[in-house]
């Protein structure tokens, strides 16, 4: 069965002027017949004990950060034999290292929840693990219960929990009969599902030399999306967020499909709102009901035309309000929306900070960050005396890059405020928000979102009201400005060696020579391949395998307004053809498609790429790699030439970075059938490296869900952990079995 993605999504039909508009052409014409063999690689997976430990409620500082020690010098990064590509049931990893499963769907955060049977008759969800781990973070603990920058066996994961698996309405694996996909869904359904999203924060320590999660400290947390939060920023209060439970537009309800993370420079934890709209419905006539007002082009840019259904059926839950507010339909006779939830949707979609060590404190919406399909937030590296710069990427195809450039200079007492969600008002609340426009000769320039620019205010797709309206509509306000439109941007993240600023583009099933349609798009130097891919006899167009991006401040440094970039990587399989798809000159043992998580290890300088993919599995399982890249500019000019179908030429020029090499580059890991790998953050030492395997054996279908053997994936049963055969999305650890740090 091919891979469901439901983030293969699009709604950017603007005209905005393509690369391929100013470059000059050729005629070529490029086709990929891909193919590949999968070998086996050991299972290094065992069971682990857990260990009870006290918390606190009260505020702790957060962890001052302190440079990292130099590697011994015995010591090579890279040095591990790589992972081979791997169809099995199975985690692989190195020789001489070892996974544990750490933290899965279910597992009870409260010593009064039951242990979790895994055959869909569990409730409670509200104290369990969530689904779908994703993006998370490592906040250290001393053993004195307070922040610790130096603690290497206790501390606290904070973890996204971004969907549930499902294959039409129902999330199939957490029901007993699979679930009900028919409208009215029972709200016993819906109770559990909506429970299942949002983040974990659960304490995490090593005792006797292993690592488990602590089921009863008073550190663990779960946010839903019905938990409360703040709004905060210049869209506070303002009419945009007003709703039944709002009148004041100051606060909603959850976060939701959270997707990728960060840690910001004060300590505290961020995590991004991604495909969040498919959640909600509108009626068929409420364009009309509406009077066809402005709003209808914002739901329209953001995925909701009017007759939309949602991903889950949620509102139809029943009359409460917490199933009312899925429905995004202008019911009421108001005229600011204060008696419906005609502007629910303007709550979500925001980078949201949390305070990980206080489970009293309200998560912050961070508008002045903008509304979009959120991945992770990067920060760029903290000068004191300058503005700080987190750098994000929209997650839809043909969407954009943005900056936030902070209106408040660093100050080095703040990397250890007594408040850190006050610390995150102070820079997160006011600054200038930019988005990426990329030229053709490896140049580009940050184009400021604001009612000073003429394209915005003048803008007639849709008419700006202030500065609020452009944040919350920042979409649009990119569309103004001739943003250039990306293949899919996903996380990111900045090298702390240099502060370069790296882009995982996933793919984009829309790229081609011959484009068509509102959403289909040419080639561009940003995003400069259109081809073929065969999936066994199955073909695949556009830019299948996906590639990463980098790009290098200009002499502004991180508050200018020009950069330089690259490409990276060009994600290919090693027998692609070389000049014109596996343009990295990738090898068997650091192939890869659709790059997705992205972080840099603080400890060693290790770039870690996981990949989301279904462009490759035929051959592999999603994995992770592990790179030392190098800098902006270290590579090469390549033009590619492609033929339209009317016969014109057409010649791309594109960027590409010095090509790996056996120790510079090699596959780390090898996921489970079906997986995701996503979510990476490790110890301060670089000796415990935690990672999230997400939705194994999302392939099975809901037909066969009394039937373990028809599963595509029982992991992690089949590794030892749990009860049930049913699959788990779970956090694994990695350590060396000598103790050395993970890379080497």
């Amino acid at each position: 069965m091919s891979k469901i993605d439901h983030d293969d999504i699009g709604y950017n039909d603007t005209p905005n002027e393509h690369f391929s508009t100013v470059l000059d052409q050729r005629i070529s014409r490029r086709n990929l017949l891909r193919g590949g063999a999968a070998s086996a690689a050991s299972v290094l997976l065992g069971s682990l004990g857990l260990s009870a430990c006290g918390g606190s409620d009260d505020p702790v500082a957060p962890p001052v950060t302190s440079p990292q020690p130099p590697a011994p010098p015995a010591e090579k990064l890279l040095g591990f034999t790589a992972v081979s590509k791997s169809l099995a049931d199975s985690v692989s990893v190195p020789a001489g290292y070892t996974a544990t499963v750490l933290y899965a769907l279910g597992d009870p955060l409260t010593a009064s929840t039951t242990a979790f049977k895994n055959d869909g008759t569990d409730a409670d969800f509200e104290n369990r693990a969530g689904d779908h781990h994703d993006g998370m973070e490592f906040f250290g603990l001393g053993a004195d219960g307070k922040a610790s920058a130096s603690a290497t066996e206790r501390g606290l994961l904070a973890v996204n929990h971004e969907a549930t698996t499902n294959q039409q309405l129902s999330s199939f694996f957490i029901h007993a009969n699979g679930g009900t996909n028919t409208l009215p869904r029972p709200a016993a359904e819906i109770d559990r599902e909506t429970a299942l999203h949002g983040i974990s924060v659960v304490e995490v320590r090593k005792a006797s030399g292993k690592w488990g999660y602590v089921r009863d400290s008073a550190f663990n947390r779960r946010v839903t999306c019905l938990t409360e939060c703040e709004i905060s920023g210049p869209a506070r209060g303002n009419a945009l967020l007003v709703t039944r439970y709002s009148k004041h537009g100051t606060k909603t309800r959850g976060t939701l499909n959270n997707c990728g993370t960060g840690r910001t420079p004060w300590g505290s934890f961020v995590t991004g709102e991604e495909n969040w709209s498919g959640y909600f419905v509108r009626g068929a006539a409420d364009d009309a009901a509406r009077g066809n007002d402005k709003s209808v082009a914002s739901l329209k840019r953001y995925g909701r035309n009017q007759g939309a259904a949602s991903r889950h059926g949620w509102e139809s839950g029943g009359s409460e309000d917490k199933y009312a507010r899925w429905n995004n339909s202008k019911l009421g006779a108001s005229t600011d929306g204060s008696d419906d939830y005609r502007n629910e949707m303007n709550g979500m979609g925001y980078i949201v900070e949390a305070d990980p060590y206080t489970r009293t404190r309200a998560l912050k919406k961070r508008t002045a960050l903008g509304r979009f399909a959120h991945e992770s937030a990067a920060f760029g590296k903290p000068v004191a005396g300058q503005p700080l710069a987190v750098y994000m990427g929209d997650y839809s195809r043909n969407e954009y890059i943005y900056k936030f450039v902070s209106t408040a200079v660093w100050s080095a007492a703040d990397a250890a405020p007594a408040d850190l969600l006050a610390t995150g008002d102070k820079y997160l609340d006011s600054g200038k928000l930019y988005v990426a426009k990329f030229a053709a000769d490896g140049s580009g320039s940050w184009i400021e979102l604001s009612m000073s620019n003429a394209a915005i205010a003048g803008y007639a797709g849709y008419k700006f009201a202030d500065q609020a309206d452009i944040l919350v509509n920042a979409r649009l306000a990119a569309d103004a400005v001739g943003a250039t439109k990306m293949d899919r941007p996903e996380w990111c993240t900045v090298n702390p060696a240099n502060g370069e600023v790296y882009f995982s583009l996933t793919n984009n099933s829309n790229r081609s020579v011959n484009p068509s349609g509102s959403s289909a798009l040419a080639p561009d130097a940003a995003n400069p391949r259109a081809y073929t891919d065969m999936k066994g006899s199955s073909a695949q167009s556009g830019n299948p395998n996906g590639h990463i991006l980098r790009l290098k401040e200009g002499s502004g440094g991180s508050a200018g307004g020009t950069f330089t970039w690259d490409v990276y990587l060009f994600a290919a399989e090693s027998g692609a053809p070389a000049g014109t798809v596996n343009l990295s000159s990738l090898t068997a043992d650091q192939d890869f498609s659709s790059p997705d998580g992205l972080a840099f290890s603080p400890a060693t300088g290790i770039l870690w790429i996981q990949t989301d993919d279904g462009a490759y599995t035929d051959v592999t399982n999603c994995m992770m790699l592990a790179g030392l890249p190098g800098q902006v500019g270290d590579g090469k000019k390549t033009t590619l030439g492609y033929t339209t179908a009317a016969g014109a030429a057409l010649n791309v020029d594109t960027y590409v970075g010095k090509a790996p090499t056996a120790d510079t580059l090699k596959r780390f890991l090898v996921g489970p059938v079906d997986c995701e790998l996503t979510g990476i953050t490790e110890t301060p030492d670089g000796k415990a490296l935690f990672v999230n395997i997400q939705h194994p054996g999302e392939g099975t279908s809901q037909a066969n869900i009394a039937d373990p053997s028809k599963y595509s994936s029982q992991w992690p049963s089949n590794a030892g952990y749990g009860a049930g055969k049913r699959p788990r999305s779970a956090t694994i650890v990695i350590t060396r079995n000598d103790g050395g740090r993970i890379g080497s």
